[in-house]
C-alpha cells in the first residue's frame, strides 16, 4: 500500500513525502530514498524503487526536498524561487528530520530499528553525510555519487559573488535554474566540516554500497572509485556497471525497466538484506 504524507519541518518548510509498502511498516526495515539535483521523488524510477523493496518487504520512504523546485504539481519545476534558496546545509537538515520523524513514529509505530539510505547523485553525497552525523542509520547505498560539491571552477565563483546568483539550464524541461550565492556561501562556510564528503564518509563505520556507471558524464566513474578509496574496505562494496550512465539507462517519464536497473535493484537489496 501506498500513502502520502505532509510534513512542515521546524523551519516551516514543507515537506511532500511518499511511503510505499505501509502494510510491512511495523516489523519492517526502512529505506528512504534521497533523489539528487535537479531531481525529486516521482523523477523516472523514484516510484519504482519504491515498489520494488515495498514487494521485498521494506517499508520504503521517497521525499521531495523542500527547496528541489517542485511543488505539488510533484513532476514540474514550478517553485524555482525555491531553487535558488536551496543549501546542501538546509537537504541534511531535511533528511536527519525525516530520519527523526520515522522513529518518532510519524508514520505508523514499528519495532524493527534498521533504517536504510539509498541516495542518488547529489543525493547520495547528502545521504553519507547525513548518516555520518546519525548513528541511528544501519546502512547506505550510494548510486552516481558526487564526491565533492565544489564543482565549480575559481572563475565561475567570482562571477556567481559578483551577480549573486548562478544559472543552470535544464535540458530535459529546458529551464534556466538559479542558484543564489547563499548556496556557495554555505559551500565554502562547511566545506572543511559539515560538508566534506571525504571526512564523512572515513568515520561513517557502516556497511556502504557504492554502485556507478562506467559511462556516467554527468559524474565521472573516477568519483566513485574516490569515495571507494576513503571507505573501510572491510564493510564496503563497489559495484561497477559496465555500459551505463548516470541514471542507468532509465530516463523520465519512467519508460520502464532493464536488465542493468535490474540487478541493480537486486544487489542493492541483497546489500541491505546482508548488513
Amino acid at each position: 500500500m501506498i500513502q502520502n504524507f505532509v510534513h512542515f519541518t521546524t523551519k516551516r518548510n514543507k515537506l511532500n513525502i511518499t511511503a510505499f509498502g505501509v502494510e510491512n511498516l511495523s516489523k519492517a526495515p526502512c529505506l528512504i530514498f534521497v533523489h539528487g539535483f535537479k531531481g525529486f521523488k516521482d523523477w523516472g524510477f523514484g516510484p519504482y524503487i519504491g515498489e520494488y523493496f515495498a514487494e521485498k518487504g521494506f517499508f520504503a520512504l521517497s521525499l521531495n526536498f523542500s527547496h528541489n523546485g517542485v511543488g505539488d504539481s510533484l513532476t514540474e519545476f514550478t517553485e524555482l524561487d525555491k531553487f535558488a534558496e536551496n543549501t546542501f546545509s538546509l537537504e541534511v537538515e531535511e533528511l536527519t528530520e525525516i530520519i527523526n520523524l520515522y522513529q518518532s513514529n510519524f508514520f505508523g509505530k514499528t519495532e524493527n530499528k534498521n533504517i536504510f539510505l539509498l541516495g542518488h547523485s547529489r543525493g547520495a553525497a547528502i545521504s553519507l553525510l547525513t548518516a555520518s552525523q546519525k548513528n541511528e542509520v544501519s546502512a547506505i547505498a550510494v548510486w552516481s555519487s558526487v564526491s565533492t560539491f565544489d564543482r565549480y571552477s575559481e572563475r565561475q565563483k567570482e562571477q556567481w559573488r559578483k551577480n549573486g546568483f548562478f544559472d543552470v539550464f535544464n535540458t530535459r524541461t529546458k529551464q534556466e535554474m538559479r542558484l543564489n550565492v547563499s548556496l556557495l556561501e554555505d559551500l565554502e562556510k562547511h566545506k572543511n566540516t559539515s560538508l566534506n564528503i571525504e571526512n564523512a564518509v572515513r568515520i561513517l563505520n557502516r556497511p556502504l554500497f557504492i554502485a556507478h556507471g562506467d559511462q556516467d558524464l554527468a559524474v565521472p566513474i573516477k568519483e566513485a572509485e574516490q569515495i571507494y578509496d576513503w571507505s573501510n574496505k572491510r564493510i564496503t562494496e563497489f559495484y561497477k556497471i559496465i555500459g551505463t550512465g548516470h541514471t542507468f539507462n532509465c530516463k523520465h517519464p519512467f519508460e520502464g525497466s532493464n536488465e542493468k536497473f535490474e540487478l541493480l535493484l537486486e544487489k542493492t537489496f541483497n546489500f541491505f538484506t546482508n548488513c
